[in-house]
């Protein structure tokens, strides 16, 4: 049974059809990537996931639960994470304050302190600069802050969007390489990513949208030598 379920998931703004019922899925334990051009609807559907925008019409199953019409905060209790494209750290707050707001959904204190420690053990930089304000870091510090952040949600699943722009290479690597040891310790991840070669790399599976619409769908390796998406995306 699939962890996420997607189906004819149509969102508009305005008179403009921005998903034209799109349909996937995302398994447990998966990593799956949504590629696409800017304007493509990648980010639209997170949002959707999430509960920023109300679909059109559609639905989205969550643990065989219908979160479609659900608000955002009631679906990361549900263990649904989401990191925003652009980081969008609370600039002025510290991070450890940061990382306090993604622990809102859970009481238990000692949960928080083991989550905490993990998240510090995944991010060393984090702990290093637990009490500087958040706006003073780096884009690459801000993104592991935005991940670290999610993380503390204890999320069965977490969305990312766009996590390596802006990015040096290094810092670019750094985070795939994050991304990856997240998902092998058990965290599902749906990744919408411009740099389609570092995302069909880890991937499992991938969909590529186009204008609203999934045009194309495979394994992350089958997508990669694909010499239509290779022209398309790899500038290849």
């Amino acid at each position: 049974m699939a962890l996420l379920d997607v189906q004819n998931l149509t969102v508009n703004y305005g008179v403009i059809n921005a998903l034209k019922g799109i349909s996937f899925h995302v398994d447990k334990g998966e990593i799956v990537a949504l590629i696409g051009a800017n304007g493509a609807g990648k980010t639209t559907t997170l949002h959707t996931l999430s509960g920023l925008l109300t679909p059109e019409s559609g639905t989205v199953k969550y643990n065989d639960t219908d979160i479609t019409k659900l608000p955002g905060h009631k679906i990361v209790s549900l263990g649904m994470a989401h990191v925003p494209e652009g980081r969008r750290v609370f600039a002025d707050m510290t991070v450890l304050q940061n990382l306090k707001m993604g622990a809102y959904t859970r009481n238990d204190q000692q949960e928080f302190n083991d989550t905490l420690e993990l998240v510090y053990k995944r991010f060393p930089r984090l702990q290093e600069r637990k009490n500087q304000r958040s706006g003073t870091l780096s884009g690459g510090e801000q993104q592991m802050l935005a991940m670290g952040r999610a993380l503390m949600s204890h999320p069965d699943i977490i969305l990312m969007d766009e996590p390596s722009m802006g990015l040096s290479p290094i810092f670019v690597n750094e985070i795939f390489s994050i991304i990856e040891d997240v998902n092998k310790d058990g965290v599902t991840v749906l990744l919408v990513e411009q740099n389609a070669k570092k995302a069909l790399t880890i991937a499992n599976r991938a969909y590529v949208l186009e204008t609203g619409s999934i045009v194309k769908e495979g394994t992350g390796a089958e997508l990669l030598n694909d010499e239509s998406i290779r022209k398309a995306y790899l500038g290849e």
